[in-house]
């Protein structure tokens, strides 16, 4: 008998599924010893920057507010990372194998500048916790993502 080899292609929802269970265990309500809020452990900066002027308490009781800051985020480094996505996509560089889903989580978890210091120089950033950018990278490679402006 001929073995049949499925290939996994991972979609959007997939990528903000598997972020969302890493940071938070998708729970919308959450927030961390650091501040961190909601499904994805949005900071009150972070929010700032991309327009959202909320309250913790309406932030943590709308999952919509969250999904659209998420979605605006990616957005955001995505053109702001994305000459090194054209670059070094499908690649490995450092050790690590590029693709767009995993810069964008690891942006996700450093910010845009960090990961620019990853693919300048190969730097490694760890958060509080002690988890490493680069886990991200590698942790969430390999989704399609969705990244319509709307």
């Amino acid at each position: 008998a001929m073995e049949v080899i499925e290939i996994e292609y991972k979609g959007h929802d997939e990528f903000l599924d598997a972020i969302g269970h890493r940071e938070s265990g998708n729970r919308y309500d959450i927030v961390n010893t650091y501040g961190y809020m909601g499904r994805y452990q949005f900071g009150v900066s972070t929010l700032k920057g991309l327009g959202f002027k909320v309250t913790q308490d309406e932030f943590l009781n709308s999952p919509y507010i969250q999904e659209k800051a998420m979605q605006k985020l990616l957005l955001h480094n995505r053109k702001k990372l994305r000459k090194f996505i054209e670059e070094y996509c499908g690649k490995e560089l450092h050790g690590v194998y590029i693709t767009e889903s995993g810069v964008l989580a690891a942006a996700h978890l450093a910010g845009a500048g960090n990961v620019r210091k990853f693919f300048r120089k190969g730097y490694e950033f760890k958060d509080g916790f002690g988890t490493k950018m680069t886990s991200y990278m590698t942790q969430f490679s390999g989704y399609n993502l969705e990244l319509n402006e709307y």
